[in-house]
C-alpha cells in the first residue's frame, strides 16, 4: 500500500518526506486556498518535496473548461495527476483527458457504481470518501472492499485511495480492504507510530543500558 498525504501544508510535507514512508500528495481547493498561493506555484513547492503522484484539482464545472484546466496542471510537473469530480460533466473530462494520456484521480465518489463509471472512464485513481460515508451513516470501508472486488472482476487498472481516512484504524482497514493507496491528514500518519507498548520498551531499554555502563564506569 502506498501511504499519501492529504495536504497541501509544505511544514507537514517535509516532516513526512523525512521519514521516508510519504508515496504521494493529494490536495483540493480548500488545502491550495489555505496555503495562500497560487494553485501552480504551490504545486511546483510540493513537487520539490515529494517525489511521487501530487494530485491537483481543477475547479471548473463544465467538461471543456475542466479539460483546459486539466491540461495546464498537467504541464506543472511530470508527477501531476488532474483530480475531476464525479459528475457528469467530470467523467467527460475524465475520459476526453484520459484518452490524451493525462492521468486522472476521480474524486468525490460515494458509491461502487460511481467507481464503476470512473474506471471505464479511464480514470488513474478513484477515491471513495470513507469518513464522510461513515458520517451519513453508512459504512464507508465497505464501499472500499466492493470497489477493490469489482474491479478485480473485470482487470480495471484504476487505483483504489482511500480518502477521508481520520484515524489510524481507518488506514489498517483500509490495507486489509486492499486499497492500493491511503491518503490521510498529517496527524493521522504521525498517529501511526503511537503505541504505549512501545514506548515502555524503549524507556527499559535505555534504563537498563544506562544502569549498566554506569556501574561500569563507577
Amino acid at each position: 500500500m502506498k501511504f499519501f498525504l492529504d495536504t497541501a501544508n509544505l511544514d507537514e510535507l517535509k516532516k513526512g518526506a523525512a521519514w521516508g514512508i510519504v508515496d504521494g500528495v493529494t490536495t483540493n481547493p480548500t488545502l491550495i486556498a489555505r496555503e495562500g498561493r497560487e494553485i501552480e506555484e504551490q504545486i511546483r513547492l510540493i513537487c520539490d518535496i515529494v517525489n511521487g503522484d501530487i494530485s491537483a484539482e481543477v475547479v471548473s464545472t463544465k467538461a471543456p473548461e475542466m479539460i483546459k484546466e486539466g491540461r495546464e496542471l498537467s504541464k506543472i510537473h511530470k508527477n501531476v495527476v488532474v483530480k475531476c469530480p464525479l459528475t457528469r460533466e467530470g467523467i467527460m473530462a475524465t475520459s476526453a483527458l484520459s484518452r490524451e494520456g493525462i492521468r486522472v484521480n476521480v474524486t468525490l465518489c460515494f458509491s461502487p457504481s460511481q467507481a464503476l463509471i470512473a474506471a471505464k472512464a479511464g480514470a488513474y485513481i478513484i477515491s471513495p470518501f470513507v469518513g464522510r460515508i461513515d458520517d451519513i451513516s453508512w459504512h464507508g470501508m465497505d464501499v472500499v472492499r466492493n470497489i477493490v472486488q469489482i474491479y478485480r472482476n473485470y482487470g480495471f487498472k484504476t487505483k483504489v485511495l482511500a480518502a477521508s481516512l481520520r484515524s489510524p484504524t481507518h488506514v489498517v482497514e483500509s490495507a486489509l480492504a486492499g486499497a492500493d493507496i491511503a491518503t490521510m491528514p498529517f496527524k493521522v500518519l504521525d498517529e501511526l507510530f503511537n503505541h504505549p507498548l512501545t514506548d515502555k520498551g524503549q524507556e527499559q531499554f535505555l534504563r537498563d543500558w544506562a544502569k549498566v555502563f554506569q556501574e561500569a564506569r563507577g
